[in-house]
């Protein structure tokens, strides 16, 4: 296994070596003439793992390396297409191997050093395989809704409120501000010409629905406590001044399964491994040598008598 360290080194010189070639090929081009429609061809298996794409000193490179390279965060090539993409792994892995050889050569690889790191990484991707196999396992449709449903269940009823607001600096632009809505004007037309909140005087004013823990206190008691249509006195909290409108009030709906979908088997996936891990650790005899000596309990004094 190699060490990540030079992985990025190599994968970064692989990259900056063939970048220009991209840049070239992605560079504007006249558009060429128009052609007769082709036929479309018919659909190919992908190739198989052992397909060999290169061979370096006689030792080959296959499809099924280029997928594992491609899974290295480090190679990640956002934006280039999949032929440029292949045509990049092949000369990574190329590089790659002529590096690896050269190291072989040196025997670089019979340091005791290295062999523990060899071992590290060996038994590093092994627990990782491991975990991935156990979160595939983990992840059923039955489990799913099983913890949907228990989660659905424990939710309690929230109320929900859908406002505006105009935020100023002093209370005496608020109150002109309540009157001139007060008086008729539009909320929505007061609060882009005048509101002091970037994040929605652009949109009239308007902060969405909300359930009262998303607000600071002093604002969310004040829209809680109306009416929808009513419009408010001036709030002061910590950002200013408010004038707050209540469109509309409801019990916040609960999430669809979808929307928690991501969620539930991050759940299950953490579960699962981290009960697996306890059950090996519990089964497993492991000595330490490394933890601190207990304290020494002192001896009771005998007293004399």
């Amino acid at each position: 296994m190699p060490n990540p360290a030079l992985l990025r080194r190599a994968s970064a010189l692989a990259l900056m070596l063939a970048m220009p070639g991209i840049a070239l090929a992605q560079a504007p081009q006249a558009a060429p003439a128009p052609a007769q429609t082709a036929t479309p061809a018919a659909n190919t298996a992908p190739p198989s793992p052992d397909t060999v794409v290169a061979s370096v000193n006689g030792k080959p490179i296959t499809q099924g390396d280029l997928a594992i390279a491609s899974d290295d965060p480090a190679l990640s090539l956002p934006g280039v297409d999949e032929a440029q993409k292949k045509s990049l792994l092949v000369d990574y892995m190329v590089d790659l191997r002529v590096g690896a050889q050269a190291a072989e050569a040196a025997k670089i690889g019979d340091s005791p050093e290295f062999k523990r790191k060899l071992a590290y990484f060996r038994d590093k991707l092994l627990l990782d395989d491991y975990l991935e196999q156990e979160a595939k396992r983990a992840v059923t449709p039955e489990a799913e809704h099983a913890i949907f449903d228990q989660t659905v269940k424990l939710m309690k009823p929230e109320e929900e409120v859908h406002a505006r607001h105009i935020l100023v600096d002093n209370e005496g632009d608020a109150k002109k501000i309540a009157a001139r809505i007060k008086g008729g004007e539009d909320f929505a037309k007061v609060a882009a010409e005048t509101s002091k909140d970037p994040g929605s005087k652009a949109e009239g004013g308007d902060l969405g629905w909300f359930t009262k823990e998303r607000m600071v206190p002093d604002f969310a008691n004040a829209a809680f406590a109306m009416k929808p249509g009513q419009v408010s006195d001036p709030v002061k909290s910590q950002f200013g001044w408010h004038v707050i409108k209540v469109e509309e009030k409801r019990t916040k709906p609960q999430p669809t399964f979808d929307e928690l979908k991501e969620q539930i088997d991050q759940h299950l996936v953490r579960k699962a491994q981290q009960d697996l891990i306890l059950k090996l650790r519990a089964e497993a005899k492991i000595d330490r040598t490394d933890a601190a000596p207990a304290a020494a309990q002192p001896t009771p004094e005998t007293k004399k008598p």
